[in-house]
Parts: C-alpha cells; structure tokens; sequence
C-alpha cells in the first residue's frame, strides 16, 4: 500500500482474477474510489508517483 498527499491511497488488489492498482481518497473522513488502474502510468494521472510513500504492516 502507498499513501500521497492529499488522503491517496494506492492498493493492490485483485479484481476479476487480475491484478489491479486501486486509488482512493479520503474526503471529510470517508474514502472514496478515484479510479481502478492496470498499469502504473494510469496511477499517474491522479497522483504524481514521486510523492507515494510505501507503508508496511509490521508483525506486532
């Protein structure tokens, strides 16, 4: 998962058996679907890829 600026959130998911990008944005505290992309230079077009940070779950 990578989070930008502005609430963005990109995810990896899967959708109809295959792999998707997921972005979504938090507004006002509730997240909203932006767009479900295929390819990273789809993600681009919403959110300069410069500015995700990758975040990491780490075991407790």
């Amino acid at each position: 998962m990578w989070h930008g600026p502005d609430g963005i959130r990109v995810e990896v998911i899967i959708l109809n058996d295959r792999p998707r990008l997921r972005v979504t944005q938090r507004v006002n505290g509730r997240r909203y679907l932006v767009a479900d992309c295929s390819r990273a230079p789809e993600v681009a077009a919403y959110v300069d890829l410069a500015d995700l940070c990758e975040v990491i779950d780490f075991p407790r």
